[in-house]
């Protein structure tokens, strides 16, 4: 399997973080929709030869043409090694935090790839733009706009997703599935491998037809004093996740359902640190890989060999660069 990590730093140092990260012998690196844009630190990695993607970048606040843009911009800057990752985040944050609109995200998700494809198109294999949906609309491309071909082909897109709805979406139409970090041994096995499964066959796909990218919350290091810390950043990453409804199926599995009205709660009235309090030593290891670079090793494979084509290390307390290459090593191994 391949590895991939998250490249997150300042503005101003990402193309040095981005080296750093690259030298550990990480396959990957990828962004998320947090406190700096998604996309402009891959611009400035594009030189590594890592693979790069979003993971994810929200999708409806973006019409599909600016991210045909990004992501046709970005594919060539890295020679192809580009690939959009979408997600759709959930109402409060869409409407709230992004002012946009929020309807039917499934059906709004699948019209955002049909029209990123046909602009694709338009530009790769000069197909008339003439898409219509209840969404978008796009139908109007003048030459002085059209970016011309890539030499590597139109970016694959790859797709977040939990629920069943999403999954199905991803497992028909896109070309890459981005398993939820927020997962467990127990929820993978028992409902989100069926459903891809099972998406794969209705949609007459296999295995090659889809990137599985497995992703996991990471808590490593090889200093047995410092596991405390990366611990309780893991508890709150937990708690955070456990708290929106479209999330809490993952507690439900766990039998830990029961948590779920008491983390709402606290989100809503901003008490993050009795949230992180409310995750125990059980759910923690049921959710969260830990431990030395070896023991992480064989947690990851445990939980996606066969299953996925690479993972994506969510390390919300970090990771020493010594210990990420360890473990890339011990998984390359």
């Amino acid at each position: 399997m391949k590895v991939d990590t998250l490249l997150m730093a300042p503005p101003a140092d990402i193309a040095r973080r981005a080296e750093e990260l690259a030298a550990t012998g990480v396959d990957g690196l990828f962004t998320f929709e947090g406190p700096h844009d998604v996309f402009l630190p891959l611009a400035l990695a594009a030189s590594t030869g890592c693979d790069l993607y979003t993971n994810v970048a929200i999708a409806f606040p973006r019409s599909p043409m600016h991210l045909a843009h990004l992501a046709w911009d970005l594919s060539a800057q890295s020679g192809g090694r580009f690939a959009l990752g979408l997600g759709t985040q959930i109402q409060a944050h869409v409407e709230r935090r992004y002012g946009s609109t929020w309807s039917s995200p499934v059906a709004r998700m699948a019209e955002w790839i049909a029209a990123i494809r046909a602009i694709g198109a338009r530009w790769q294999e000069g197909t008339p733009l003439a898409f219509e949906g209840e969404h978008t609309r796009h139908t109007l491309m003048t030459p002085a706009f059209d970016p011309g071909p890539l030499e590597s082909g139109t970016p694959p897109i790859w797709i977040g997703a939990l629920g069943p709805k999403m999954v199905a979406l991803a497992t028909a139409e896109a070309d890459g599935l981005l398993i939820h970090p927020f997962t467990s041994d127990r929820h993978l096995g028992e409902v989100t491998r069926p459903r891809i499964i099972a998406g794969l066959t209705d949609a007459g796909r296999s295995s090659d037809d889809l990137t599985l990218v497995g992703q996991a919350i990471v808590a490593c290091t090889s200093d047995p004093s410092k596991q405390a810390d990366l611990d309780l950043a893991a508890r709150w990453m937990i708690g955070f996740y456990g708290s929106p409804p479209a999330y809490a199926a993952v507690l439900e599995t766990e039998g830990r359902g029961d948590l779920h009205p008491e983390l709402r709660r606290l989100s809503r009235e901003g008490r993050w640190e009795e949230m992180a309090a409310l995750i125990d030593d059980d759910l923690l290891d049921s959710v969260v890989l830990r431990g030395d670079p070896a023991q992480v090793a064989a947690r990851l494979a445990q939980r996606y060999e066969g299953l996925a084509d690479r993972i994506a290390m969510s390390t919300p307390g970090g990771i020493a660069d010594e210990d990420l290459a360890a473990l890339v090593g011990e998984v390359h191994a």
